[in-house]
C-alpha cells in the first residue's frame, strides 16, 4: 500500500503539481493523478475522499488555489493523511488565500501544509510517511538527503 494519490482543483494547477508526481516516482513511489475540484465536482470530492484508503492509497496530496477547499474536505472525509499545497493561481490573492484555507484547518480535520507551489516538499513528506513503515522507500530517501548535502558541499567548494 504504497500508492500516493495527487490530486488538484484543475489541470491549471498541473504545473505545480507536477513536482510532487516526478519526486514520488523518484523515490518508485506508484502514484495517481486526477482532478478533483471541491466546487465543481463535489460528487466526485466525497467519492474520492470517502474511498481512497480501499483503492490502495497510503497518502493524498491535494493541491488547490483560491479559496483551496480541497485539501481540507478530502481530510474530513478520508482517514488517510492529506498533504495540503497552496496554488499561487491567477484568481489568487498573492498565494495568501489558497496559504490561509488550508493551513487554518478546525481542530480534529488536521492537513499537513507546505509552502506556496511547494509541491515538491509535499512529494518528500509523503515518501517520508510511507518510509516509516517501508524500508525500500526509506532507503531511497536516505539517499536523496545525502545527495542533497552533496551537493551542497559541492557548491561550496565553488566559493573559495
Amino acid at each position: 500500500m504504497n500508492k500516493v494519490g495527487v490530486i488538484m482543483g484543475s489541470k491549471s494547477d498541473l504545473p505545480v503539481m507536477q513536482d510532487a508526481i516526478d519526486i514520488l516516482k523518484g523515490f518508485d513511489v506508484d502514484v495517481e493523478v486526477d482532478i478533483v475540484s471541491a466546487h465543481r465536482t463535489p460528487e466526485k470530492l466525497f467519492d474520492y475522499g470517502k474511498n481512497a484508503h480501499t483503492r490502495g492509497f497510503a497518502v493524498i496530496i491535494a493541491g488547490a488555489g483560491g479559496a483551496a477547499h480541497l485539501p481540507g474536505m478530502i481530510a474530513s472525509l478520508s482517514p488517510l493523511p492529506v498533504i495540503g499545497v497552496p496554488v499561487k493561481s491567477s484568481n489568487s490573492i498573492d498565494g495568501w488565500d489558497s496559504v490561509l484555507s488550508i493551513l487554518q484547518m478546525p481542530g480534529g480535520v488536521p492537513v499537513a501544509t507546505v509552502a506556496l507551489n511547494g509541491a515538491k516538499n509535499a512529494g518528500i513528506l509523503a515518501a517520508q510517511i510511507l518510509g516509516a513503515s517501508d524500508l525500500y522507500v526509506r532507503e531511497k530517501i536516505i539517499a536523496y538527503k545525502e545527495d542533497l548535502k552533496v551537493k551542497v558541499n559541492e557548491s561550496a567548494k565553488d566559493l573559495s
